[in-house]
C-alpha cells in the first residue's frame, strides 16, 4: 500500500522508494544539504549519507542532480497541486526585470 508524503511544495508516493528515501529525496530536491536533510527528516547525516546510497542505487543514478531528475521524471515526486502558475497567470513584466518563472 503506497502513503503519500507532502514537503514542502512537493508530493509524493511511496512504492518504489521507502517513506524515508521519499522524504529525503524530496528534501534533496528542495536544494537542502545532508545536514539540512538529517534536521527535516530527523535521522543523522550518517543515515541520510546511507540512505542516498540506497535511492542512487534503486533509481540507477550516481549524483544528486541525476536523483531529482530521475524522480520527477518517474512521477515519484510532483510539485503540489496549484503551486505553479499558468501561462495566462504570468506577469509578462516580470520577464523585463529578470525574473525567471518556470
Amino acid at each position: 500500500m503506497s502513503t503519500l508524503i507532502h514537503f514542502g511544495v512537493f508530493q509524493g508516493t511511496t512504492g518504489l522508494l521507502a517513506e524515508q528515501e521519499l522524504r529525503a529525496a524530496m528534501a534533496i530536491s528542495a536544494g537542502l544539504s545532508g545536514k539540512e536533510v538529517a534536521r527535516e527528516i530527523g535521522c543523522a547525516p550518517s543515515t541520510v549519507k546511507k540512505t542516498v546510497e540506497r535511492i542512487f542505487f534503486k533509481l540507477g543514478v550516481s549524483n544528486r542532480a541525476a536523483l531529482v531528475a530521475q524522480v520527477f521524471k518517474l512521477g515519484l515526486i510532483a510539485f503540489s497541486t496549484g503551486m505553479t502558475p499558468s501561462p495566462q497567470q504570468q506577469n509578462h513584466e516580470d520577464a523585463a526585470h529578470g525574473v525567471f518563472i518556470a
